[in-house]
């Protein structure tokens, strides 16, 4: 894991995103208690989490097109420059009059953030070395978790002192530096001849439509590419019910408040952490495809304890201690995911697929905030989360178990090799 890091140009790229992420994570806990301080009203808050899942259904596909058609390493600098620039209308905030503001700054960077996403995953075979994948996305998720951990917490400090200005003020510094940063990678960010991308205007609809079938259909042709899409959308459809219903689950099984929340959430970051660091090394010595079918199973098994246990006594450090326990199966999961997936398809094919993954996800994750909706006054917290969420894992485990096909096999023969050399 520390050689991945030291790869100047993996390194740069991973410092950007953490420093974005935590901006955003700084941005994503105040600005809806700003929204609900000025309102006093929960619709006007969640009006403000519906109008982000339109850009991810309707963009997340075409925005992975993009990604294999442009310079990744230049659609993630002009990204973060706009999403800057997109945030200096909330510095116009200051009574409901002006909240629709919110709701157009909201879309927008909702948008833009559809091409990051693609064109860094896209990017990171190039940055890391096909050989560091597994490495490279347990660092990302390392991040990820370390601005989940940091933000919050550095958020609500800020707007209760700066109020939303000095919030929207530093979130524009993170994109700044974090475009400033990638500015700086030297490895090649165009996945086909630069000539052939001079012809993009001229057939840019027929031509976004066309690459567009083709990532669709790529990943319902090859059968492991098939396979991880299934496992990724079932599992959004299960983390869509938890958003929900993770709150009343806290209140009515645990008897807890807002601060029993906020202490599981920094318990997951911890997780995460902690698991990022544990599959960094145990990545170069298992197979991904092991890591994808146990991790998941894990998972899920570990969550079910963690919904369930407050039925024996609903008190809050098992809870804690599940939460950060499930860390290291959880990074297993997405950071084997991801590399499968990355391995899987060809460098011109990742950001279009990347770019449909994040539609699937987005469209799952809707019909799961639906489902908690109509479920969660008729179903018990524990049984909804332990079918959806937990279940979910369990059930793409298997599929990951019966589809991704040589896992044990190869991670046989890599611990026997290791074994060998010693």
């Amino acid at each position: 894991m520390i050689a991945t890091l030291r790869q100047r140009d993996f390194s740069l790229v991973w410092s950007a995103g953490l420093i974005s992420q935590m901006g955003d994570w700084v941005l994503y806990v105040a600005l809806p208690i700003y929204v609900f301080r000025v309102t006093g009203s929960a619709l006007a808050t969640s009006v403000m989490f519906l109008v982000e899942i339109g850009p991810i259904l309707v963009l997340g596909s075409v925005a992975g097109v993009f990604a294999d058609r442009w310079n990744r390493k230049w659609t993630m600098v002009i990204a973060n420059l706009l999403m800057a620039i997109g945030l200096l209308p909330l510095l116009l905030v200051h009574s409901p009059s002006t909240i629709p503001i919110v709701y157009a700054v909201s879309f927008v960077e909702a948008v833009l953030a559809q091409f990051i996403s693609p064109a860094e995953s896209a990017l990171l075979p190039a940055l890391a070395g096909e050989g560091n994948l597994v490495s490279a996305n347990s660092l990302l998720s390392l991040g990820g978790n370390s601005a989940r951990l940091i933000g919050p917490g550095l958020g609500g400090v800020i707007a209760a002192r700066a109020g939303l200005g000095g919030v929207t003020l530093l979130d524009i510094v993170s994109f700044l530096l974090a475009a400033a940063l990638v500015t700086a990678v030297r490895a090649p960010g165009r996945p086909q001849p630069a000539e052939e991308a001079v012809h993009l205007a001229e057939r840019v609809v027929i031509q976004l439509w066309r690459e567009w079938r083709e990532g669709v259909a790529l990943m319902w042709r090859q059968r492991e590419v098939a396979v991880l899409l299934s496992m990724f959308a079932i599992t959004a459809l299960g983390e869509g019910v938890m958003g929900v219903i993770f709150v009343v689950w806290v209140r009515e099984a645990l008897h807890g408040g807002a601060s029993d929340i906020g202490w599981l959430m920094s318990a997951q970051a911890v997780g995460g952490i902690l698991g990022g660091l544990a599959i960094g090394v145990l990545g170069t010595r298992l197979s991904p495809r092991l890591l994808a079918a146990a991790g998941s199973i894990v998972f899920g098994l570990i969550d079910a304890a963690l919904f369930t246990y407050p039925a024996l006594r609903p008190v809050l450090w098992p809870g804690l201690l599940f939460i950060a326990v499930v860390g290291i199966p959880a990074s297993a999961c997405f950071s084997s995911w991801t590399t499968l997936l990355q391995e899987g398809v060809r460098d011109e094919m990742r950001g279009r697929v990347f770019g449909a993954l994040g539609t699937t996800q987005g469209l799952l994750r809707l019909i799961g905030l639906l489902a908690a909706g109509l479920l969660g006054t008729i179903v018990s917290p524990i049984v909804l989360l332990d079918v959806f969420q937990s279940g979910s894992y369990v059930v793409a485990g298997i599929i990951a178990a019966l589809g991704l096909s040589g896992g044990i096999a190869v991670a046989r023969r890599r611990m026997g090799s290791s074994l060998t050399e010693v």
